[in-house]
């Protein structure tokens, strides 16, 4: 039987671009289209087209993303996997991901012979990560005392967007006290002496965007 596949993208050229890479194999079938998360979860919840494989893209515009609806997706409908399809490579994005029940991780470069494998992996139970996306995560395992904690990758994203001590204590339900102990930590493992130097190191070796 077809692996029965949805796409969700906000541009309708990548969709058709990733709707013509899919069904160039027989065995797998587009069956459903959606521009955000939320019209992924709205076809869900109709309950059909029945959906074995979703192709999500991380950033939406305005739209619930990818991360979000995964999760959603994942709790609601175990059965359904959900591979994500993405040109972010950052280790932060692909934590989020992985946390959100994501079956796999793929760039929007890869071929399509890899996108197709993927699918077929994901629909069969199995995890499937582009080759850089499992060096990451390796590099993560084997790199002991001086990785980042996701939570110290948190509070960085949210430094990149300008918030405050205060407002990422908030954001991330912690003290201030504790994110200041976080940031003499990400200090310490990025080897720089302040916040801009933070952000600007973490970009550097893709850990944030």
């Amino acid at each position: 039987m077809s692996v029965r596949v949805m796409l969700v993208d906000d541009h309708p050229v990548v969709r058709a671009g990733v709707r013509a890479v899919v069904e160039a194999h027989p065995d797998l079938t587009v069956v459903a289209e959606a521009a955000d998360g939320a019209e992924a979860i709205g076809v869900l919840e109709a309950g059909e087209p029945a959906v074995d494989v979703v192709l999500m893209d991380l950033q939406m515009g305005a739209g619930m993303d990818g991360v979000t609806a995964t999760r959603a997706v994942r709790e609601r409908w175990p059965g359904v996997q959900v591979l994500i399809l993405t040109t972010f490579d950052t280790e932060a994005d692909i934590l989020a991901a992985v946390n959100a029940g994501a079956a796999g991780y793929l760039l929007k470069d890869a071929p399509s012979e890899e996108i197709a494998s993927a699918v077929r992996q994901a629909a069969a139970g199995r995890k499937a990560l582009a080759p850089q996306v499992a060096a990451t995560l390796m590099g993560r395992m084997s790199g002991g005392s001086e990785v980042l904690s996701e939570r110290e990758i948190q509070l960085l994203e949210l430094i990149a967007r300008g918030a405050t001590n205060k407002v990422a204590a908030k954001e991330l339900f912690i003290s201030e006290a504790t994110v200041k102990t976080h940031l003499v930590h990400i200090f310490q493992k990025l080897g720089v002496d302040n916040r801009t130097r933070a952000v600007d190191e973490a970009r550097r070796r893709r850990i944030i965007r």
